[in-house]
């Protein structure tokens, strides 16, 4: 009987070693700033996650909603007692609050979305908008009425800027006249300061939205008043099928199951990650233009966008739809054939920012300050 035992415990062993056997789970934690209810940064965040859980057989995923961002480090304390061996940060206000965290645990992982502070077991990482919004500012330069768009911003900060000017620059380049008016609501998250600033601008004479708020109430606002806009970070077109033209998708699960796969793999670890930075782009297809997933322009907006006609330096004349087609083109292969932070740029104030044929580095876009021209409104920070 105990021979019996014997071979029974061997074999158990052996299963237990054997190839194909149960792999040890990873597990990671992720902060959100907002509720993954409210369709945007935080649901597309929330989306990724268990896109790579799904993705991931190894991979156990917890996470916490709503935190605000001065209180991120009880949040990574708990997470680290709850067994997480890595923990995503993933609001721009959550960066100094994760330094510390990483500092504290130095053989944890740590990854924190938008900023720019890294150490030897923190790494950084973003799935970035710019070119979308420059697509988007084409087409808003097209079809406003007034020659006013508006931008709903949430924070003056340099990732907001960013993409406020992207957006700026686009309606310029089709419009030479046009203005972008913005209005700062210093909330991620809050329908109803969202609503009072596009009714603002809508009575300000603005006809054209794009915004920076975590829900689809500027889409709705100005939909109801007949204008049209375009969605944010998650698909908004089905909350106002004939008002949204395009907007800004974002996939990132694409980075988190990069990111995870390298640690499982022992590739990241917790002494190598201070000069990884994800910076990824329409490339990498980290973001994708469109209101909803594979429409890149709703075709309720298609025959105006091609009655549209621009002059381009190296495209000639072009109808806006056609360009918008063609610069996505250009900015979704690797080599990057266009880019809409390429001199000569100067900014509202007429500081040149980037000289004839330079190409704004990464460093620059990230540490943006500066209002581009045609933006009307409030400034923080302008230098």
């Amino acid at each position: 009987m105990r021979r019996i035992y014997l071979v029974l415990a061997l074999v158990l062993v052996a299963g237990l070693a054997a190839p194909g056997a149960a792999q040890q789970k990873l597990k990671a934690g992720f902060i959100y700033v907002g509720p993954i209810g409210d369709y945007g940064w935080t649901h597309a965040h929330d989306e990724g996650r268990r896109l790579a859980q799904q993705r991931l057989p190894w991979l156990e995923t917890i996470y916490v909603e709503s935190v605000p961002e001065g209180q991120v480090e009880p949040f990574i304390e708990r997470m680290i007692q709850q067994g997480a061996r890595v923990v995503f940060t993933t609001s721009f206000g959550f960066m100094d609050g994760t330094l510390a965290a990483a500092r504290r645990y130095p053989n944890h992982i740590f990854a924190h979305a938008s900023g720019f502070k890294r150490n030897r077991n923190m790494a950084t990482y973003m799935a970035d908008f710019y070119q979308v919004y420059y697509l988007n500012g084409l087409m808003a330069g097209a079809l406003t009425k007034t020659g006013r768009t508006a931008y709903v911003g949430a924070f003056p900060i340099p990732e907001v800027k960013r993409h406020l000017n992207a957006f700026a620059l686009g309606v310029r380049a089709v419009n030479p006249q046009a203005t972008v008016h913005v209005r700062w609501i210093f909330e991620w998250f809050n329908p109803a300061a969202a609503k009072e600033a596009t009714e603002a601008l809508i009575a300000a004479g603005a006809d054209v939205f794009a915004f920076t708020e975590d829900s689809p109430t500027v889409v709705q606002v100005a939909a109801r008043r007949n204008l049209p806009s375009f969605g944010h970070y998650s698909p908004m077109q089905k909350f106002a099928p004939r008002h949204v033209v395009s907007g800004q998708l974002v996939h990132w699960d694409r980075i988190y199951i990069d990111f995870l796969s390298k640690v499982y793999a022992g590739r990241y670890t917790a002494d190598n990650l201070a000069d990884v930075d994800y910076w990824w782009l329409l490339a990498e297809k980290a973001v994708e233009l469109g209101g909803e997933p594979g429409v890149p322009v709703n075709p309720v907006f298609r025959t105006a966008l091609q009655a549209a006609r621009v002059n381009t330096p190296d495209l000639g004349r072009i109808s806006v739809y056609d360009l918008v087609m063609r610069r996505l083109a250009q900015m979704a292969t690797p080599q990057m054939t266009f880019d809409p932070f390429t001199g000569p740029i100067r900014d509202r104030k007429g500081t040149l920012r980037a000289p004839a044929g330079k190409r704004l580095t990464v460093a620059e876009l990230t540490s943006m300050e500066w209002a581009a021209p045609g933006v009307v409104g409030p400034w923080p920070k302008e230098p």
